[in-house]
């Protein structure tokens, strides 16, 4: 019987459940100095001095350094493509250009001596103007890095700029705010680094201990094998934690100054400061077509809020643009694109990295053409919908989609919300003038998932007493990595999935990975995880055919009892266990695994609402989603995964923006004024199951981890909108909380 496809526990969870996790700002490391940074409390300004004299004189202070104590030259751009006079500085040289900023590092002996030695140190500022707004960056009016000449990071260009548009009975456009948010995570950033003199050790909170690793060997002028990199347990990343912050090369740099361990973890509020921000885009769009609901055209034009610095968010509209035309079958997709920098926190990777925010634009402007149409938004999709019989197809965007049935996911999601009887009771309560009102709103998807097709490390090691080791380049902060390999190698093996030992991220103990991120971890990690056991079986059956004097390809294994036998001649067998103790010799197999391409998961979510359109509340009541990620190894991991994506997505939605005011100070620079999700705000989701596999590895596997926030932001959006749209309300900005919710309504009436 195959235990893959079925609801396994996660193996992991004991661990976290009774306090063992391990966690670097739990780690012991006796004789480790502290660091704590003081960061610029203006958004934009000349750095006229800094008095650290009296933070030297404090006890438990070992030094105060500034931008002139480093010796690593500032950073360049986070990509060969943007504009490469944007330098980032890891502490600020002569301008701070955010609140936030590195000005200075304390080394203390503990931790509270250096927060409290931190507040003495006076910064000198000369404030400059602050650029908050994307327009009013994109104009170059006051330039952040004067040295590039510009504010714009990077553009990406229409290939034509023709009138799309000019044969179309119908045209719609929006301007859509795709806010600047929060990652979040519950473990905020921290690490510890060691120096031996010729090898650098560091503790990463990181979801990819070989990027981080190579990135320190960078920047350090190491070669890879001077550099250590340990991910212990993880508590979150959601993208935000991939390759190394500033403040994690400055750690390795004091402890290679010092010669000691040296240490950092944030606290809440650096976190909300500095951890890269997610989304922040200006999306503008318009759509064509005719009356009875073709669309014809489209176009997306977005501006693109790198921050302060051109980070790895500058970048994402690349993903933005590849799935801007998402699961239809428009015959003219227009895109463009420019990053811009302002006086605000970098931005970063975040749940979906530039996908999500393509769904957003386009689902809520498909809403928007079917509303002037006249036409049902659910009807409106299903006439535009890609065939399955077009699958395996490149899009207009140089998207390879793999397979889909993208009508079917939408029935499906419709038929579990019940949405004909769901109008019936809208029309019920509109006539009635009921003052608590239901909104209906629908978002199919379409993502890519290891979208840079890009490969990674697994390998099968069989223990003494007959378990497994199983390797991963992979890194798990949460999805569950533990229980899926072992699900997998498990049934490949029939070794036990108690007996299966999980191993990643240490760069010592696993030498090459591509980490997690994407959504790849299983279709990559996994494959290269169930061929690296398929490999290992092939070797321990030229073992078997040696002591059961027999034809290597006669000899097969029986997965159930997890022994190896004569084909016909269940007895004599020999078990894993007998194979190690009767040939002492090691038995493992790795493999670098290669997939064929990325793959495309996709989906519909329907999202029910109730807006009390006197004070503006809205109610999460019900929210559906079909996801469709290829073929599932454990439908429980991937509820949670759904799950959490959901929870992400509908808060984008309802509550969470990061703001600053007129003067680039943030406002939200903690939970207490975060619009931070809960389980009070969140309805018990119902998930629909749907597989279509994926030709493109192995497992038939596409990616789950980001398909929740993907569906849900735009269909939470659209229920919204539609919950008010009689009285004449078209659009609203998210996020839509009460205020905004009641604002609109006020502004139509």
């Amino acid at each position: 019987m195959s235990i893959l496809g079925t609801r396994v526990v996660r193996i992991e969870d004991p661990r976290f459940l009774t306090g063992e996790g391990t966690y670097i700002a739990n780690l012991p490391m006796p004789g480790a100095l502290h660091l704590t940074f003081v960061r610029s409390s203006m958004a934009h300004a000349r750095l006229l001095s800094i008095d650290a004299s009296e933070a030297l004189s404090m006890p438990g202070i070992r030094a105060v350094w500034t931008a002139a104590d480093i010796d690593v030259a500032p950073a360049g751009p986070a990509n060969g493509m943007m504009n490469k006079a944007m330098l980032f500085p890891y502490l600020a040289i002569d301008t701070v250009r955010y609140v936030g900023d590195l000005v200075a590092i304390v080394v203390s002996e503990d931790k509270t001596s250096g927060v409290d030695a931190a507040e003495t140190v006076i910064v000198d500022y000369e404030p400059l103007p602050a650029v908050l707004d994307m327009d009013d960056s994109f104009s170059n009016r006051v330039l952040l890095h004067p040295d590039a000449e510009t504010n714009v990071v990077l553009t990406f260009a229409a290939r034509s700029n023709d009138d799309i548009f000019a044969d179309c009975e119908v045209v719609v456009g929006l301007v859509i705010e795709n806010q600047r948010v929060a990652p979040a995570p519950m473990e905020v950033r921290s690490c510890v680094s060691t120096w031996d003199g010729t090898r650098l050790t560091q503790w990463a909170c990181s979801q990819g201990a070989h990027g981080a690793r190579d990135g320190l060997a960078e920047v350090f002028g190491l070669e890879k094998s001077q550099v250590r990199v340990i991910t212990p347990d993880v508590g979150g990343g959601f993208g935000a934690k991939s390759g190394v912050y500033p403040e994690e090369i400055l750690v390795g740099w004091a402890t290679r100054k010092l010669g000691v361990p040296v240490r950092w973890t944030e606290s809440r509020t650096e976190n909300m400061l500095a951890m890269g921000h997610g989304r922040a885009q200006r999306q503008r769009t318009r759509m064509g077509g005719t009356r009875d609901g073709c669309i014809t055209a489209y176009r997306l034009d977005l501006l693109q809020d790198a921050g302060a610095y051109a980070r790895a968010g500058a970048v994402l509209p690349y993903m933005t643009r590849m799935m801007a035309g998402g699961v239809y079958d428009i015959a003219n997709v227009q895109f463009e694109s420019n990053s811009v920098v302002t006086n605000t926190t970098p931005t970063v990777a975040y749940r979906g990295a530039g996908r999500p925010e393509a769904t957003a634009a386009i689902e809520r402007t498909l809403d928007e053409f079917a509303r002037v149409c006249g036409i049902d938004p659910a009807e409106v999709r299903r006439r535009n919908f890609i065939a399955p019989s077009a699958f395996p197809l490149t899009t207009s965007m140089g998207a390879k989609y793999d397979s889909g049935e993208y009508a079917a996911a939408l029935e499906l999601a419709l038929k579990a919300a019940g949405y004909d009887q769901l109008l019936v009771e809208q029309k019920k309560r509109r006539d009635s003038k009921d003052p608590v009102q239901i909104g209906i709103g629908i978002a199919s998807y379409v993502e890519t998932t290891n979208p840079l097709g890009s490969g990674d490390y697994g390998s099968v090691e069989i223990k003494a007493d007959g378990g497994a080791i199983v390797r991963t380049g992979s890194s798990s902060h949460g999805q569950g990595h533990h229980t899926a390999w072992a699900m997998i190698v498990s049934q490949t093996t029939g070794i036990p999935m108690d007996k299966i030992e999980f191993r990643f991220g240490d760069t010592d103990d696993v030498d090459r990975g591509g980490g997690t991120g994407g959504s790849r971890s299983l279709q990559v990690g996994g494959s290269a995880a169930k061929l690296a056991a398929e490999s290992v079986i092939e070797k321990a059956r030229q073992r078997a055919a040696d002591l059961l004097e027999a034809a290597v390809e006669d000899v097969v294994i029986d997965t159930v009892r997890g022994a190896f036998h004569v084909k016909g001649s269940p007895m004599p067998a020999r078990t894993w266990a007998e194979l190690m103790i009767e040939i002492d010799a090691p038995l493992e197999a790795e493999v670098d695994y290669v997939p064929e391409g990325a793959t495309f998961p996709f989906g519909t979510h329907v999202c029910v609402v109730e807006v009390d359109v006197e004070t503006g509340s809205v109610v999460v009541a019900r929210h559906i989603a079909c996801d469709d990620a290829g073929t599932i190894i454990n439908p429980l991991l991937v509820d949670g995964q759904v799950h959490g994506g959901i929870a992400q997505g509908v808060a984008q939605a309802l509550l969470e923006v990061i703001a600053y005011d007129p003067d680039g100070n943030p406002i939200t620079s903690n939970l207490a004024d975060y619009g931070f999700i809960s389980a009070a705000e969140l309805p018990s989701f119902e998930r629909v199951p749907m597989e279509t596999p994926t030709p493109r590895n192995p497992l038939g596997a596409k990616g789950i981890g980001e398909a929740g926030t993907i569906g849900s932001t735009p269909a939470v959006h659209n229920a919204v909108v539609n919950a008010v749209s009689h009285l004449g309300v078209t659009h609203i900005d998210m996020p839509c909380t009460s205020f905004n919710v009641w604002t609109a309504i006020q502004a139509v009436r």
